[in-house]
């Protein structure tokens, strides 16, 4: 009798299910081969119905009439129907439309032609500048290299910035995150890394440079954009920007499709890359407003449960092998100044440096404002950065752990009060911190002072004279903003 009451109860579910794929295919009858029918709108989220030859995941479709309006295939909502990311605004569609599949994913123009221009994230010239002629086209989305091609980078990359190259030495080939919240000096760091490794390192001429600009101002594009015109670097640099305004489809393929341009002189010209990305924490955050719309349940974190996989689709790509390498710089937005922060530690396990700024280091008037303690780097090892580098590094890291320690006492009893020996400690971490500042070149007109470039041995003789003793009777504050001691 049970078995006859689940049976009775199954047969409405069944002939539900049955008439639902039935008025499915009757609306799709009238629908040619790769040809499809947009069914309903959802803000940037488009329903697609076909009846012959669906299409692949990624592919890109176009209303017929109007084959300028794009979107891409996002997942599967049906027997016959697809949900697909609106690549432009809603204002030009409606339901019922015809819709074309294009048969591929987003092509980006990638090689040489690319380089000096300005593009967005379909290869659209931003910069009147005309077309691009003659464009070699990759699709944004591409297969991770084989495991046996990767090469683990092991040379420093200087960027002549002290605090930098000392605390958080750069690889060549490696990756990097500028760590920080709203005003901290992220994208100032980021323009001067550019400017010193791309501008005044002659020997990167051979070097092609890509940015991605991912959800980020268009005014801080367009700053860049004439500073690599102006040095005359901007032949040997192209330029992509997925900006603040754009949709979140758009903002998150961006990165994506930066991806793809570094790739292909990494792996068909077999040339060194240096990507710059800012911000990689927009990426994210496209990816979180893309799950919304879908109404994907978050994670425990509030972001989407596939945030892991899509930061590791993104940077696992980004690898040296033994045709090329890709040095990737990335920014990091900090929301609300916690490092603690889902997005922000989703980054965290594919950096080989990691450089951290601090809010209440920029209050003291410092800059670059940069966490010592906080910062650290792979590249920190013997074998690496060599003997006296390592050496006079912890030294330093724990000289200045001390003077965290003993910050308390002097708030309460005054610096007079301390023992001579900790009273030395005090005033040397207080060197060190001011001797780490530095006057950037992009920052010139603003502060009135000469931009400098100081060579590392420099950085790491000066660091190890003053551990030894040699500036004590100095006061910390000539050692602000300048270069080298020497």
């Amino acid at each position: 009798m049970q078995k006859k009451n689940e049976t009775e109860n199954l047969e409405p579910q069944t002939q539900a299910t049955e008439e639902k794929v039935s008025s499915l295919q009757s609306q799709v009858s009238s629908l040619t081969k790769g040809k499809g029918k947009i069914i309903s709108i959802l803000g940037q989220i488009v329903e697609v119905m076909f009846e012959k030859d669906p299409p692949f995941l990624h592919n890109v479709l176009v209303l017929e009439d109007d084959q300028a309006i794009k979107m891409e295939v996002f997942s599967s909502s049906g027997p016959f129907s697809f949900y697909c990311l609106l690549l432009d605004t809603a204002k030009q569609i409606q339901r019922g439309k015809a819709v074309l599949d294009t048969g591929s994913s987003i092509q980006i123009p990638v090689g040489e032609k690319v380089l000096g221009r300005v593009v967005n994230v379909f290869g659209v010239p931003q910069d009147d500048k005309g077309v691009i002629e003659s464009p070699i086209t990759r699709p944004i989305y591409h297969e991770e290299v084989e495991y046996d091609d990767v090469i683990v980078p092991e040379e420093l990359l200087q960027t002549g910035i002290k605090a930098i190259d000392f605390f958080s030495p750069m690889l060549r080939g490696g990756k990097v995150g500028l760590f920080g919240g709203a005003g901290v000096g992220k994208t100032i760091l980021l323009t001067e890394i550019i400017h010193n490794v791309v501008i005044l390192q002659k020997d990167h001429n051979k070097v092609a440079t890509i940015f991605a600009g991912v959800g980020e101002r268009v005014r801080e594009g367009q700053e860049l954009y004439e500073t690599l015109q102006e040095s005359g670097v901007l032949p040997q640099v192209a330029l992509l920007f997925g900006q603040m305004g754009e949709n979140p489809a758009i903002r998150f393929r961006t990165g994506f499709a930066g991806v793809t341009m570094c790739e292909y002189f990494r792996d068909e010209l077999s040339r060194d890359v240096l990507f710059f990305m800012d911000n990689i924490f927009r990426f994210a955050q496209a990816g979180y407003e893309l799950g919304t719309l879908m109404n994907t349940i978050p994670s425990e974190g509030g972001y989407q449960p596939t945030l892991p996989s899509e930061m590791g689709n993104f940077h696992e790509r980004l690898v040296s092998t033994n045709k090329g390498s890709i040095t990737t710089i990335e920014a990091i937005y900090v929301p609300s100044d916690d490092i603690t922060d889902y997005g922000v530690q989703s980054v965290f396990p594919y950096l080989d440096s990691t450089v951290v700024l601090s809010r209440a280091i920029y209050q003291e008037g410092r800059f670059p404002a940069i966490d010592f303690l906080s910062s650290t780097s792979s590249a920190l090892n013997v074998e690496i950065v060599g003997d006296l580098h390592y050496k006079t590094l912890i030294d330093s890291q724990n000289l200045l752990k001390r003077a965290v320690q003993l910050e308390r006492i002097v708030s309460l009893i005054g610096e007079a009060e301390l023992p001579s020996y900790d009273q030395v400690i005090y005033k040397r971490s207080k060197l060190i911190k001011s001797y780490m500042t530095q006057s950037f070149f992009g920052t010139e007109a603003q502060t009135g002072r000469k931009g400098q470039y100081v060579l590392i041995e420099n950085t790491v003789s000066d660091m190890h004279d003053i551990l030894e003793g040699k500036y004590d009777k100095m006061e910390p504050e000539k050692l602000m903003f300048i270069g080298s001691l020497k």
